[in-house]
Order: C-alpha cells, then structure tokens, then sequence
C-alpha cells in the first residue's frame, strides 16, 4: 500500500530553500473510503499537512494499516477517533490494544468512568485520551430529542469538559463555539481543545451545526482544528489546506481572552 509522501523537514536544521515543517495545528479528517484512498490523498497533500485523522468510517476499509503507514513510514501525526463508549473494563482493554499502535490521539466520550478507564489503559503512554462533549452536529432539538437534560448547549459542554479533565482527560472535542469558555476554565490549564466543526468562509455546512472559520477557533482557544470535506471534496486539495494554514497564522487567528 506503500507510496511517495513528501515529509517536511522535523528541525530547525532545515536547509535554505526548503519547506518549512507543516503546521500540526490543522488535523485532516480522511473520511474517504478506504485506505487506498486515504494514501493517494496524503500523497496529493504532502508536506503541506503533518496530522492526520482516522475515523470509524474508515475502519473498516484498512484504518490501523493506514495508521501505521502514515506514522511507522512518513512521520505523520496521527488521531484516531473512535469515541469509544461502554463499561469501564471494556474501554481500559480497548485503549489498551491500540496503544501498541503509538498513536497520538484517540477519542473517547466524555463520561467520567470512560475517560478513567481511558487512561488507565493508555497506560502511561505518549497518546493522549480526548473527551468528547456534545458532537458539532448536534443542537439542542436533537438533544431534546435524545432526552438529554435541558440547558444551553454551551453550558452543557463547559460542564462536561470540567468533569472529564477532572478525569484525567488530555483533552476536549468541542465546537469551536464554546471554545473560549472551556480555554477559561480553571481545569483546562495544559489541556488540549480540539474541534472539528470548523469551516473556510464560503464552505458548505454539510451536517455540522456549530462552526466556526479556522482563524476564530484558534483564536477562540483552540489548539487542533480537524478539517475533512472542505479539503478532500476541493479541486486543488493541497492548495485548500495551504490556504487554511495560512488563515492559521493571519492576524484574525491572534488568540483572544475573555
């Protein structure tokens, strides 16, 4: 399955003339079919993009493979989001197995005993245990509609991103919207905010409800945006992402506080 991806240089030893490392901030979801796929988009990208996200649709059609490829043979970052949910045991050993894949994210729910359990499996290990609060493609009619408690949206996710730092959790999926209210939480100092739910000016919304552009969710706080469809559905997806990076490190992008 193996091809050519272009890796950016790891230092700060980078030649004259080359490119400089690429910005691990943007995370690219490969919601594609499969890992064939996967790799042809990683290869189109190539030292554009670092990181790199591996979802439950792909699992099925080579995920771990392409996991590995990525990492073990061009230096990618990668996360994998499973969102894993179930009784205590039955995470810890889940987590447990994958750990031996020397990820760099993975996703579980973001009930206390979950992401306990998490990082118990993780073991000690360099990857870092996200909880997710309340999914971007979510409002509160559906909520309604799944009988979760009354409230405000913003408020519920500020409650259980507080409950699973306190957990342990090394970090928090959540919209960009409540970003800045869970960056001011006392329990988020050192801890990760990553969202997807994040859209280029002009982009379709697809199912995602709570968004925002990349420049406001970093300056809201947050330290990974994870983009799929804007880039991959794009005709030149390599100069999409670029165009992102760059509205990473516009002056719209400068971290704002409360």
């Amino acid at each position: 399955m193996s091809a050519a991806i272009a890796t950016s240089p790891a230092d700060a030893n980078t030649p004259a003339g080359a490119n400089p490392p690429a910005d691990d901030r943007l995370i690219v979801a490969l919601d594609v079919p499969d890992a064939l796929a996967g790799l042809k988009l990683a290869e189109t990208l190539g030292d554009a993009v670092s990181f790199y996200k591996i979802g439950l649709g792909m699992l099925t059609g080579g995920g771990l493979a392409l996991a590995n490829e990525l990492k073990e043979e061009h230096g990618k970052r990668i996360f994998l989001d499973m969102k894993l949910f179930d009784i205590g045991a039955t995470v810890e050993a889940a987590v447990r197995g994958l750990a031996r894949f020397d990820l760099d994210f993975l996703t579980v729910h973001g009930d206390p005993h979950v992401v306990r359990a998490a990082k118990e499996g993780a073991g000690g290990k360099d990857m870092k245990i996200l909880a997710v609060t309340i999914l971007t493609s979510l409002d509160r009619a559906d909520l309604d509609a799944a009988l979760i408690r009354e409230g405000a949206i913003p408020d519920l996710v500020v409650e259980r991103a507080a409950r699973a730092f306190e957990a342990g959790a090394d970090g928090i999926i959540a919209s960009p919207q409540e970003a800045a209210l869970i960056r001011a939480l006392p329990q988020a100092e050192g801890r990760l905010i990553v969202t997807p739910g994040v859209r280029p000016a002009g982009a379709a919304l697809g199912d995602q409800k709570r968004v925002e552009t990349p420049a406001s969710a970093i300056a809201n706080g947050v330290d990974h945006i994870v983009v799929g469809r804007p880039i991959w559905q794009a005709a030149d997806p390599r100069a999409t992402a670029l165009a992102i990076l760059a509205e990473l490190n516009s002056p719209d992008a400068q971290r704002r506080s409360l």
